[in-house]
């Protein structure tokens, strides 16, 4: 885990994968604010009139989206809300980032499956519906537990990014089938990487490059886990 974490930070300085990065954090950033605004819609829907937060002040609908305080409270709640946008992350750019890496580190290998598009968002979706609502319920959590339910929350994030990243990695070579029983299989070892893909995901500002790192950290555990394919680096 630890050298699949080096190599995909130490690949940053490939100028390919640096402008994958910086296209990453504008995804990433876009998707934020929309889950974002539909948070202050879901206020507006739910609270009449104004609500009254510190910093903020008066938050009335989309109206405070670009406020200043709006945007620090933004950055406060991408402690959470960055974990969905990884998810939405995986069906729009995982196979990009994964190609960049098997350019660099594993070469050789026989062309890739093409995975349609549909089934790639249909997953992404999925698995976003259920991450948002896990988050939005750990809000709650981290609120009365003195912070120790963040430390839940990364674990149960981890297993749940680690199967969707891995088995979308795997998806690339295999059938769907193959590809989650890959997963299942590897399910123990994979814990850990997407544990602290989730706690990378919980530090705001270096949480927007953390989906790209974590495409790139599964597509080496991929790569290891699986020795019918080609070595590293040949």
């Amino acid at each position: 885990m630890i050298e699949s974490y080096m190599k995909s930070i130490a690949q940053l300085r490939d100028p390919r994968f640096r402008k994958l990065l910086w296209i990453g954090i504008t995804l990433s950033v876009a998707l934020l604010f929309v889950i974002y605004a539909f948070v202050l819609l879901l206020v507006q829907l739910l609270v009449p009139g104004a609500l009254f937060l510190p910093i903020t002040g008066q938050v009335q609908g989309l109206g405070s989206l670009f406020s200043f305080g709006s945007i620090l409270y933004l950055i406060g709640l991408s402690v959470f809300l960055m974990v969905p946008v990884a998810s939405i992350f995986t069906g729009l750019y995982l196979n990009d980032v994964a190609d960049a890496v098997e350019t660099e580190h594993y070469r050789g290998l026989e062309p890739r499956n093409s995975v349609p598009f549909r089934e790639s968002a249909n997953d992404a979706l999925r698995y976003f519906g259920l991450l948002a609502a896990l988050n939005v319920l750990g809000m709650g959590v981290f609120a009365i537990s003195n912070g120790w339910g963040l430390i839940l929350l990364w674990l149960v994030n981890g297993f749940l990014l680690s199967r969707e990243y891995f088995t979308m990695i795997a998806r690339r070579r295999h059938d769907p089938d193959a590809a989650r029983a890959l997963q299942k299989r590897h399910m123990i070892r994979l814990w850990l990487p997407g544990t602290v893909l989730a706690a990378g995901l919980s530090v705001p500002i270096l949480n927007l490059a953390m989906p790209l790192v974590g495409a790139a950290v599964f597509t080496h555990m991929y790569h290891r886990l699986t020795p019918s394919e080609p070595s590293p680096d040949q």
